[in-house]
């Protein structure tokens, strides 16, 4: 099956954490960094996850936000670390490419907030992506 999803990052179950309806499955990613997806208790099941089962973390571009430092103070889990390798720049929207150890993320933005913040290639970044927002797949 090929997805339209850039955003495919290899890791490793490392807990699930089991709600009445949802629950967060947290990920040890390929460079090391660490992920929370919040998904459905029946999807847990479905793909028989528990710690040491390898996943793909899949995030849309568009769920990607970015920050030049890490941000206190939010409820968003997700802060990946990274520097941007590519920027292209349309007449609204910006695609940015961000490399990190054990792989890369595209964010797309807005071209005002990438003026705003300042972005080029080299810099670095964090990416923001809200729990909710990351979905899991199993090879």
């Amino acid at each position: 099956m090929s997805l339209s999803i850039r955003n495919q990052l290899p890791g490793t179950v490392t807990a699930v954490h089991p709600g009445e309806v949802m629950a967060t499955v947290k990920i040890r990613l390929d460079g090391g960094q660490d992920l929370t997806a919040a998904i459905t208790l029946e999807a847990v099941n479905q793909l028989a996850l528990a710690a040491g089962t390898a996943v793909r973390a899949l995030v849309k571009s568009t769920e990607v936000s970015l920050a030049t430092g890490r941000v206190d103070g939010l409820s968003i889990r997700n802060q990946l670390t990274g520097t941007i390798t590519g920027l292209v720049t349309g007449g609204v929207m910006a695609s940015v490419k961000v490399s990190m150890d054990g792989g890369e993320l595209t964010a797309v933005i807005t071209k005002e907030a990438a003026t705003d913040l300042g972005l080029f290639v080299g810099s670095d970044v964090v990416a923001l992506i809200k729990a909710t927002e990351v979905s899991l797949a199993t090879a």
